[in-house]
């Protein structure tokens, strides 16, 4: 992969400089805004075969976990909850495009959690809480949450909701360097279960792959509000003992069971999802409205990402997807709150390589649906299959010669010098960064794929 640009910032200029989330937003990968393009239908993702029938357990944990009460309780903790603000200082970002107006976001509120803090400390970056859902119950609209590097227990869930102009950011101040694992006694199947509206969840590893005790874990991060942005995750090993059938699972979840619409999942690594030979697992699910850029996908039970239930007007773009049964699925049924179908789709410059279906519309879709210069190739049973006369154009159909080893357990699917994806992406519906947050180029030509070289 290439290399990430660290950011290091200095004891007086931790809480300046972390409160901006918008210049966050660009660091992540994946900006916010289309290149110029031409506005087209917005966006959504879902699944193939029905999955998540239903809404997510209601009794999802709300407060503290057992391990992280016991944490948070104990005299020791206590003890250790004066924190150097250089714990949360940013790193793994990399820098925001010089002249980006995000960057310049007036400072706003923060709190700070770190596992050297205690519960009933204030929430600053000298006395920070120990656990997230400390955090989750003083949080509010305009208030970013940096959570330093360090272990936390999962099953937590967020209900606050920020505003249009006050957004509520989870930031782990390291990327992946905030892990989120299994308690001791899992209360919920879901990792993490966000119901508020106008929230980012950024730059945390979600690591299902230790079960403890208790419910099975069956959806990474779930996401249930509107106008939110799962952006920059590393999230794996999700529901691969659970039970295969209807009741699914998923590495991130969209949905639109509670009418959430228009939420993003942008440059995030998802990988070794659910148990082998199940249909009802997928990678990054979405069933309402929003978009999926720039995310690393593979080995997925079912669908590296799968539109399903009320996925309408959703923008696909510069995923790269492969080792799982299917790439991508463009496909509505067992609907919420639509008839359906799924329609004004668009499937831009995604590179579908090696799995055993690519690119599928399944359920009601509709005409209006397009697929754009993507990389579609070595998927053993069909390419494409798409239906109502549909087309694909732009396709490039040869091996994306990548620069790494493939067959690693954390595979390189940057490009090489030679790979045909090179130049070959439209602008159009492409993000300003790549998957590390390197700019895509509109002079030497955009990449297909996550990368740009």
């Amino acid at each position: 992969m290439s290399k990430i640009t660290l950011i290091t910032l200095e004891h007086r200029a931790v809480t300046l400089a972390c409160s901006s989330f918008a210049l966050l937003l660009i660091a992540c990968g994946g900006g916010a805004d289309e290149q110029r393009a031409p506005p087209q239908a917005q966006t959504a993702v879902g699944a193939t075969v029905p999955q998540q029938a239903g809404p997510p357990d209601p009794a999802s944990a709300g407060g503290p976990d057992d391990a992280d009460s016991l944490a948070a309780a104990s005299p020791e903790a206590a003890q250790l909850s004066d924190v150097a603000p250089q714990a949360f200082a940013l790193a793994g970002y990399a820098a925001a495009p010089d002249g980006d107006e995000q960057a310049h976001a007036a400072a706003g509120a923060a709190l700070y959690v770190s596992p050297q803090g205690h519960d009933d400390n204030p929430g600053s970056a000298t006395r920070p809480f120990r656990t997230l859902a400390r955090a989750a119950r003083a949080v509010a609209p305009g208030v970013t949450v940096y959570v330093a590097p360090g272990t936390y227990s999962g099953g937590i869930k967020t209900t606050a909701s920020g505003r249009a102009g006050a957004r509520i950011a989870w930031v782990s101040s390291t990327r992946w360097g905030a892990r989120i694992v299994r308690p001791a006694r899992s209360a919920s199947k879901n990792a993490w279960d966000n119901r508020g509206d106008y929230v980012d969840i950024v730059g945390f590893d979600i690591d299902g792959g230790t079960h403890r005790g208790g419910t099975r874990w069956t959806s990474g991060i779930y996401n249930g509000g509107s106008h939110d942005t799962i952006r920059s995750n590393h999230v794996h090993h999700i529901a691969q003992e659970a039970a295969c059938n209807s009741a699914g699972g998923a590495a991130i979840g969209v949905d639109g069971y509670y009418r959430g619409v228009q939420s993003h999942v942008i440059a995030n690594l998802v990988h070794d999802i659910g148990p082998a030979g199940c249909r009802f697992v997928q990678g990054i699910y979405v069933s309402t409205t929003g978009s999926v850029k720039n995310n690393v996908v593979y080995r997925v039970a079912e669908a590296g990402i799968h539109l399903w239930h009320d996925a309408r007007e959703v923008v696909v773009s510069n995923n790269t997807v492969t080792g799982s049964n299917t790439g991508i699925v463009v496909g509505g049924g067992d609907f919420y709150h639509t008839s359906g179908p799924n329609d004004r789709t668009a499937v831009y410059n995604n590179i579908v390589y090696d799995n055993k279906m690519g690119i599928s519309e399944q359920g009601r879709t509709g005409r209006n649906n397009s697929y754009r210069n993507n990389l579609v190739y070595k998927n053993s049973t069909y390419d494409f299959r798409l239906k109502n006369g549909l087309t694909h154009s732009g396709t490039v159909s040869s091996a994306p010669l990548f620069a790494g080893d493939t067959s690693a357990a954390l595979p390189d699917f940057s490009l090489s010098a030679s790979s045909p994806a090179i130049g070959r992406a439209t602008p159009q519906h492409a993000a300003a960064t790549d998957f590390n947050g390197r700019p895509r180029n509109v002079f030497s030509g955009f990449d297909i794929g996550a990368y740009q070289h």
